[in-house]
């Protein structure tokens, strides 16, 4: 029975792992390192394909991320074992020790261990030239982007009174001329208003129409005709998974559409991880989505899952 089980085994992947972004390519080569046969189904779209330079990623900070991706392919490539394969992952299905993973060739192949690495996708509010400026101009984030926009006239766009918080953020860190713009009436935690007002933030509450501009010379069009210039704009997206795959599995997702995962990015469903900022513990809800931490991810649940291939190919119980 041991017998027929490893030949099975032996004409199936080790792992595959489902994007190729830092997350992905960074399990890849923690696999390929220790000789096992992986398949990386790359799709080549990544969540911060519009940024021209990332930022906290140690010896790395400014560097291109397209440049980064082309890097870890380049050195993927040492090690035969890995294969990346352009393409999406249309469906999954199985259990431990027997996944079955189609592609949009229809092509079928199956694996052991399963890591999602599918990211997310920004849906900026449905407002004329927004999403055309996303990452140019328009930002998400000021732990990425705070240092580039500071001493610079802001707005940050939001209809959540709790990202209030970010205004009040980049106020007290970036910049002393910082607008609110709530995109119609939002009523504001007393507290937070404020400490906008404390800290001289001005609120317009009128509906954007449309965004236009260059990074640097934006314009925030009102709908009841006036216009706002700002130099650089913050936007937090809501966001959605890039793949149904995790659901189509079985795995717990969190409140905001996220994978439920443990420390080791294993998520409910045993065999598969997540990871990324496909993935999130649900401790902690408001982590942050950076390339290093989408990296160190990757890493993480490598090393996990090799551990835990180890004891299967042993015959021994999980650790």
């Amino acid at each position: 029975m041991a017998e027929r089980i490893r030949r099975e085994w032996a004409t199936m992947y080790d792992m595959i792992v489902v994007g190729g972004g830092p997350a992905g390519l960074s399990a890849a080569l923690v696999f390929g390192r220790q000789r096992r046969r992986v398949l990386v189904v790359d799709g080549g779209r990544v969540r911060n394909a519009p940024a021209t330079e990332m930022h906290m990623y140690l010896s790395r900070d400014g560097f291109p991320p397209a440049r980064l991706l082309e890097l870890g392919r380049a050195e993927l490539a040492a090690y035969p074992s890995v294969e990346i394969r352009p393409g999406t992952a249309r469906s999954a299905r199985g259990k431990k020790d027997d996944f079955e993973v189609e592609l949009d060739d229809g092509t079928v192949e199956r694996a052991r261990r399963l890591v999602l690495a599918t990211g997310q996708v920004d849906e900026p509010y449905p407002i004329e030239g927004l999403r055309e400026r996303f990452g140019r101009g328009v930002y998400h984030c000021p732990f990425c982007h705070g240092w580039e926009t500071r001493d610079r006239s802001l707005a940050v766009l939001t209809r959540e009174p709790m990202e209030a918080m970010l205004a009040l953020y980049v106020a007290d860190r970036f910049s002393d001329d910082v607008v609110l713009c709530t995109h119609g009436p939002l009523e504001l935690p007393a507290e937070i208003a404020a400490k906008l007002d404390e800290r001289g933030v001005r609120v317009i509450d009128a509906p954007v129409a449309r965004v236009t501009g260059e990074p640097g010379a934006l314009e925030l069009h009102f709908t009841d005709g006036t216009t706002l210039v700002r130099q650089d704009v913050y936007h937090r997206a809501p966001t959605r998974q890039h793949s149904a795959l995790a659901a189509e599995l079985g795995c717990e997702l969190n409140d905001d559409g996220t994978v439920r995962v443990n420390e080791m990015q294993e998520t409910t469903v045993p065999g598969v991880a997540a990871t990324g900022d496909t993935a999130k513990l649900p401790a902690v809800p408001d982590a942050v989505t950076l390339v290093s931490q989408g990296a160190a991810d990757g890493v993480r649940a490598a090393v996990w899952m090799e551990g835990d291939l180890f004891r299967s190919d042993l015959g021994l119980s999980p650790s």
